[in-house]
């Protein structure tokens, strides 16, 4: 058991932790940051809306996010300590298309991929982890300590959208179904005349961590100081209209000279 030391504070009682303590906790070993531009991407749909697209003579993307990504970790041959993050996006992608026997646009909902693969340092280590929880119900299952990945995305940002026919060789990508159950299908459609490319801009964090043992400074327990507000008719509602601050940027949008003094630009 690691040895708690205590240590004195001052006479404000700042600056200084009272003991140090031993935690389990993950450590961030390697990290890195990418901004993609991903050119081109197919975008899949179901039956019922690759019919919409095979007549449309345009298409503008209403909105694009972040369904899902998988990652896979594995270790790098011959390289100890690093192991490659393989990643797959899945993106769900809204469109407004036109279509000749329409006057307001028809919103078609498709889904798309992109693989990334990135090598990152995670140290060495591989021990098999059991605990006390559900001991008796599942007596075989454990954990290790081999390192996890992560991956923080920020809004991707459609850059292009085109619709173009068809080349000869075009193939439907694969996809897992519980991607395609976005789109209200099991399978994209079989045949089609026209596609969608669409390109998106995507800021990424990936990084790979381990559960360890380190020792911290304690300086507290985190008892709350705020009493809750209750939320029901307890409080006048005029009152809590009144704290509210007068929204003068409804009224007078600022420009960009006092956006930018505002951000420090």
């Amino acid at each position: 058991m690691a040895e708690s030391k205590a240590y004195a504070n001052t006479a404000s009682g700042h600056n200084t932790f009272k003991e140090a303590v031993c935690i389990d906790a993950g450590r961030i070993y390697d990290s890195c940051s990418d901004k993609d531009c991903l050119e081109d991407l197919q975008v899949v749909f179901a039956p019922d809306a690759q019919f919409v697209i095979d007549a449309a003579t345009s298409a503008k993307v209403k909105s694009v996010e972040v369904l899902t990504v998988c990652l896979d970790v594995e270790p790098v041959p011959f390289n100890k300590g690093f192991y490659s993050v393989d990643m797959t996006f899945y993106f769900k992608v809204d469109l407004k298309v036109s279509t000749p026997n329409t006057c307001d646009p028809i919103t078609v909902c498709g889904v798309s991929q992109f693989q990334k693969k990135v090598i990152l340092y995670g140290s060495e280590g591989n021990v098999k982890i059991f605990t006390s929880r559900n001991c008796c119900e599942h007596p075989f299952q454990h954990t290790t300590n081999m390192p996890k990945a992560s991956v923080q995305i920020a809004d991707p940002i459609a850059l292009d959208v085109q619709l173009i026919e068809c080349p000869p060789k075009c193939e439907c990508p694969c996809f897992p179904p519980e991607v395609l159950s976005y789109i209200g299908c099991d399978c994209c459609a079989p045949t089609y005349n026209k596609i969608v490319l669409i390109t998106i801009g995507l800021f990424t964090i990936v990084q790979i961590e381990r559960d360890v043992q380190m020792m911290i400074p304690a300086y507290d327990f985190c008892v709350p100081e705020k009493e809750c507000t209750p939320g029901g008719g307890a409080e006048n509602p005029c009152d809590l209209f009144r704290r509210i601050k007068f929204p003068t940027n409804e009224f007078f949008p600022p420009n960009l000279a006092d956006l930018s003094e505002d951000e420090n630009c």
